[in-house]
């Protein structure tokens, strides 16, 4: 199993696919790292020499922000935007939708499971007793 960037790959799976284990990979930057390397899509990740393995990592250090280093630039730009107090900042620290998806309905996720609240007596109900 070829680890990169802190990532075990699938061995199993051709490289192009492995590849897209490392967060901030995608299909179209895994295909460029294999084409700059000079490496073959096809073939599963276990037959990968070390040579190819470190001429992947060395591409993916020197060219694109993976793993770590994306995640802490993606939780800085948060903050930044909480900071400045933006819109999208304010969504972000309400956990809210930050994109205009509709929250009347469909926001579970960021909204978390349902907060039931106790519905008002009806005016039947008032008038008996």
């Amino acid at each position: 199993m070829p680890r990169i960037s802190g990532v075990d790959i699938p061995a199993e799976k051709r490289i192009e696919y492995s590849l897209q284990y490392i967060y901030g990979v995608g299909h179209h930057t895994a295909k460029q790292v294999l084409k700059e390397a000079g490496i073959d899509p096809a073939r599963k990740a276990k037959d990968l020499t070390e040579d190819d393995v470190s001429r992947i990592a060395g591409i993916l250090d020197r060219d694109y922000q993976v793993e770590g280093q994306l995640r802490r630039a993606v939780q800085s730009n948060i903050g930044r935007l909480r900071d400045i107090r933006c819109y999208r900042g304010l969504r972000h620290r309400a956990g809210l939708p930050v994109r205009g998806q509709r929250t009347r309905t469909n926001a579970r996720t960021r909204k978390g499971p349902r907060k039931t609240v106790a519905g008002k007596k009806g005016v039947k109900e008032l008038g008996r007793g």
